[in-house]
């Protein structure tokens, strides 16, 4: 009983190996009445130490004047969002380089990430032609339709 244990414990490390080895989030296997699920919990966010200094605070005029500028920089962006509930993912593999960062042109049939719905591998194109300025989504998160991934200043 106790080698039949090692066994199973043998093969549960190496599914876990298998996991890390190839990024997956979750895996599932049965086996008549035997069931082995795991599950690797997300990428925590990272949080950063910024000092405070005793500078002094921006007089309210010039808060309110850049904040404004701010938005209206805001409102120029275009959204690519997911056109479809599923697994992002920014690159084609997971020791490929990501389809695109911040800073690349794209135009409207760029493809920017891959969205994994079903077991099926999608491919989303930009559909706009512009820069993108910013990345809202992780690789292995889940996605809602209509969910922002990018921002991207159109031409």
């Amino acid at each position: 009983m106790a080698e039949k244990n090692e066994m199973d414990l043998k093969k549960v490390k190496e599914l876990i190996e298998l996991m890390i080895d190839k990024d997956l989030v979750e895996i599932e296997l049965k086996d008549g009445d035997k069931k082995i699920s795991l599950k690797r919990p997300q990428a925590p966010p990272v949080i950063t130490h910024v000092p405070m200094t005793h500078a002094a605070a921006p007089a309210p005029a010039e808060t309110a004047v850049a904040e404004s500028a701010s938005q209206a920089e805001e409102s120029d962006l275009v959204e690519i969002k997911s056109p479809m509930v599923g697994t992002f993912y920014s690159a084609p593999s997971p020791d490929a380089d990501p389809f695109v960062s911040i800073g690349t042109r794209v135009g409207p049939e760029t493809v920017v990430c891959i969205i994994e719905a079903m077991k099926v591998m999608n491919e989303i194109k930009s559909e706009v032609s512009g820069t993108i300025t910013e990345i809202l989504s992780a690789p292995g998160k889940a996605l809602e339709f209509g969910e922002a991934i990018f921002k991207v200043k159109p031409d």
